[in-house]
């Protein structure tokens, strides 16, 4: 089984209008409510490829209750653990004529030590063969180091872990082995406080992370595809031809894509090429990619060893 982790979960109302004037009543020309959640968009991809897994995390309050509401509709395996305080809520607003997009993201509930402990408990039927899927930000009062208390208490259990977060949290899992990490070019220079001149120092960099401990690194580079570096060989995917429409969730399916095939097939290249897919098709989509997209964009992917 595959289980993923979404922390802070939202419901992303996003909102679509001609121009955004600050200080002014705006009025939208459609919105939509959709269950927002790193972890959330891996599950959802996951259901789009025939895989199994169940979405773990926190909810809680009349939001939390509309955020599994609006969840049940695509029939996604869950086990959450309720908490006093409301999921949160982001405000994404896409203003066509001034081809911008603006994110207004909620900070979410704060833990109380109880609910943590139980969210731990439910972690206990995790055993052998299993993959957990860490992704997103945490809620404001949790430790930064609560993701290290994950991978430690899985690791115990026998399960392999995906941890797709940036700094210090993802640096301080990387001696226990992650399967796979995923920096984009910018956070993976952030990293090591750096700025890359070219591809190959992207790739150095990235070998830095399977030094300390990763067993993969993808590395996403929009326009310019994608990396997957592993200790002796680099390879890249190309950015498939599309009309980007909403980036939001594609480095989120990139790890669906590559953790699920990886769980079926133990082939790396081949993970990496339904990664990539899963990763372009929800770019050229209005939400998470349908399995007919990825299909579609598997075909126009190229993994070229470099």
């Amino acid at each position: 089984m595959i289980y993923t982790i979404t922390v802070n979960p939202s419901i992303d109302y996003v909102l679509q209008l001609k121009n955004l004037n600050t200080g002014e009543v705006n009025r939208t020309s459609s919105d939509v409510k959709l269950p927002g959640g790193k972890g959330i968009n891996v599950s959802r991809i996951m259901k789009e490829l025939d895989i199994d897994s169940t979405a773990l995390g926190f909810v809680g309050g009349a939001t939390g209750s509309m955020f599994e509401e609006l969840l049940s509709q695509h029939n996604l395996k869950t086990s959450f653990t309720k908490v006093k305080e409301d999921t949160r809520i982001n405000v994404k607003i896409n203003a066509v004529d001034q081809n911008e997009e603006t994110e207004i993201n909620g900070v979410g509930p704060a833990i109380t030590n109880d609910e943590k402990q139980s969210f731990m408990d439910n972690l206990k039927n995790i055993g052998k063969g299993d993959i957990v899927i860490m992704a997103g930000s945490l809620c404001k009062n949790l430790d930064q180091k609560f993701y290290l208390d994950i991978a430690e208490a899985i690791q115990k259990q026998g399960a392999e872990f995906v941890i797709d977060t940036t700094g210090q949290a993802l640096l301080d899992t990387l001696p226990l082995h992650p399967l796979v990490v995923k920096p984009n070019h910018h956070e993976l220079a952030d990293l090591f406080n750096v700025t890359f001149k070219n591809e190959q120092e992207i790739i150095d960099y990235a070998r830095k992370l399977l030094d300390k401990g990763a067993k993969h690194v993808l590395v996403s580079m929009a326009g310019d595809g994608a990396l997957l570096v592993t200790k002796d060989k680099a390879y890249k995917a190309n950015a498939p031809k599309g009309t980007v429409i909403n980036s939001v969730g594609a480095g989120d399916s990139m790890i669906a894509g590559f953790a699920g095939t990886f769980m079926e097939t133990k082939d790396p290249i081949e993970s990496f090429h339904m990664g990539a897919a899963c990763g372009s098709a929800t770019a050229f989509s209005q939400d998470i990619a349908v399995k007919e997209k990825i299909d579609e964009v598997y075909k126009n992917i190229n993994i070229t060893e470099l």
